[in-house]
């Protein structure tokens, strides 16, 4: 009996070795994807720093708890899909042939679109041969993209809510300001859509008179042209829907000319310390509504946990800050394996987990989440001040 006891002893302690060192060999592997290369290379760069940034404070913190009750850490990789819609399917179905239990990306709302729509569209529809691998995006944030797919999530602002806030605020803050100039990057998705869907509307439904716009491309390094058509148009308020590089050209080349205004709005994506990077003069007093700021301990720490890794925290890449936080939550609650056995069912878990949010917590208070896989976020409108973002309203107080 002695020596049952000794061999049952020792079997314990060999499941036990056994069973913590499965767990040790375990981890939740995230993979981001986005834009690392080209003119919006920024973006992906600092989303890539940033949840690297959180996961090194989930592991710190302990890390992720799985199913069985052991903890696993956080693994991210990042790949680059340079803002182009083939690179990013590709980049896709290669990670959804892997082991990463869902992906966090892309910049582009031109990659975003294609890419949701090689997922499956209706979750468990079995006549649907799309990828069942779920996607959280940060960046991409044209309008209404998750409808697509229910394997597609975002922890986007709703700019179409925020601009209208903008405007409708503008007036009582402007009066004598009767008018609106648009500016806009012709060739991208994003600036695209919010100029003529969002911004030139909603001015309009705030009262103001639309005189126009002038186009550009993503690569233009010359805006004479353009610059002396919003010169003639003499609006009040200038928008310029464009990323930071444009608006920077944009907007030296309106100082050169001249170009008076009472008010100069930009787009969500340029409120970016690459924007005061490249024209913090020119860029004094613009207004763009953002989803973040560091104003509170949680922003900050997000804020300075991305500085340390070379990385700048906006509205984008703490978004992607947010996600991380959100799927430690999700994985924690539904309970994945983390085995190469268990991916797809992992996968299914967090989609499903995914699915069933009502509210999750962001750096600047409660986000809603809609049906559709969208998110509805607290915003504040920031202006650039001597070579800083400063709070100039919260619409939310």
């Amino acid at each position: 009996m002695k020596r049952l006891l000794t061999i049952a002893a020792a079997l314990g302690v060999a499941m036990s070795v056994g069973t913590a060192a499965d767990a040790a060999d375990r981890t939740v592997k995230i993979a981001g994807f986005g834009a690392m290369s080209g003119v919006v290379r920024s973006f992906g760069i600092n989303t890539q720093a940033v949840m690297q940034a959180a996961a090194k404070a989930i592991n710190e913190a302990g890390g992720v708890k799985l199913a069985d009750g052991s903890m696993a850490p956080m693994e991210v990789t990042f790949d680059d899909d340079r803002c182009n819609a083939e690179e990013g399917i590709s980049v896709v179905r290669r990670l959804a042939s892997g082991d990463a239990v869902v992906g966090v990306g892309p910049t582009c709302s031109n990659v975003a679109e294609p890419l949701f729509g090689i997922l499956q569209a209706k979750a468990g529809d079995e006549g649907d041969s799309g990828l069942q691998f779920p996607i959280f995006t940060d960046t991409a944030i044209k309008g209404g993209l998750a409808k697509i797919s229910e394997w597609a999530f975002r922890n986007v602002p709703n700019e179409s809510q925020m601009y209208k806030s903008l405007f409708e605020w503008l007036a009582t803050q402007h009066p004598d300001a009767k008018s609106v100039y648009g500016g806009v990057e012709e060739d991208f998705a994003h600036s695209r859509f919010t100029w003529y869907k969002v911004m030139k509307t909603r001015s309009a439904d705030a009262g103001y008179e639309v005189k126009g716009e002038s186009k550009w491309l993503l690569n233009d390094t010359n805006f004479t042209t353009q610059v002396r058509e919003m010169k003639r148009a003499g609006a009040d308020i200038i928008a310029i829907s464009a990323h930071p590089f444009t608006t920077c050209g944009v907007l030296k080349e309106m100082a050169r000319q001249r170009v008076k205004y009472k008010v100069l709005v930009g787009l969500t994506s340029s409120s970016s310390l690459e924007t005061l990077n490249g024209c913090a003069k020119q860029a004094e007093g613009i207004i763009i509504p953002t989803s973040f700021a560091p104003v509170n301990p949680d922003a900050v720490a997000a804020a300075d946990a991305a500085a340390a890794l070379g990385g700048s925290a906006d509205l984008h890449s703490a978004a992607a800050w947010e996600i991380m936080m959100i799927l430690k939550d999700v994985i924690e609650q539904v309970g994945i394996q983390a085995t190469a056995d268990s991916v797809q069912a992992d996968r299914q878990a967090i989609r499903d987990g995914l699915a069933n949010l009502k509210t999750t917590k962001g750096l600047l208070g409660e986000i809603q989440r809609t049906d559709e896989g969208e998110a509805v976020k607290p915003y504040v409108y920031v202006h650039a001040d001597d070579g800083t973002w400063a709070v100039l309203h919260d619409p939310g107080v």
